[in-house]
């Protein structure tokens, strides 16, 4: 079983944040490939299902961002998965809006999700990396990515969301590559 994680803020008044971007992912991968209805686990909410013959849980955690290790912990001891099973779904401030890429272990760069997840768990686990944009000043980065989505950049992010839950096979395949390549392809063909 692999886990992949979303990283954001419960509640409806967070829904539509940048920094809420990982959880729109995994609820897009659920939607898109069947996955059972969530469940309270894991101090979150946890789906289980299969992209092709593997078995992944979809986690998004309850505790709030700045907390998020704790539940990406909880499940990784109750499955007795290591971290490089784990892959995380999270805003980028260094990537351009709705670009995707794939990496394994880096630094945190001040997400504060990443530095709980690091925290509990190391830093080798897998990271989808979805592209918010900077602001331009680093004084209005917090506003920023706990603002609302745009209504222009709506579409832009519903076809990211489709692209990433569409080509998830390749990432539960292993092949990070052909991952970002076909979503890439997918993203310029819209």
């Amino acid at each position: 079983m692999q886990l992949w994680v979303g990283l954001g803020n419960p509640g409806a008044q967070y829904a539509m944040h940048r920094h809420n971007v990982g959880f729109m992912a995994v609820d897009a991968i659920a939607a898109t490939h069947g996955f059972e209805p969530p469940k309270k686990a894991f101090q979150g909410w946890a789906q289980q299902g299969r992209i092709g013959a593997h078995r992944i849980l979809l986690l998004k955690p309850a505790t709030f961002m700045n907390d998020s290790g704790r539940a990406v912990r909880a499940a990784m001891d109750f499955f007795k998965k290591e971290v490089g099973d784990v892959t995380i779904f999270h805003d980028e401030l260094d990537l351009a809006p709705f670009k995707v890429k794939v990496k394994t272990g880096g630094g945190t760069a001040g997400h504060n999700g990443l530095r709980s997840t690091e925290a509990h768990i190391g830093n080798a686990f897998h990271r989808v990396r979805i592209g918010i944009g900077h602001p331009g000043h680093k004084d209005r980065v917090t506003g920023y990515v706990l603002g609302n989505y745009a209504k222009a950049e709506t579409d832009a992010l519903a076809d990211t969301l489709g692209a990433i839950a569409a080509e998830a096979p390749w990432l539960a395949a292993g092949d990070d590559a052909r991952f970002m390549s076909e979503v890439a392809r997918r993203l310029q063909d819209d």
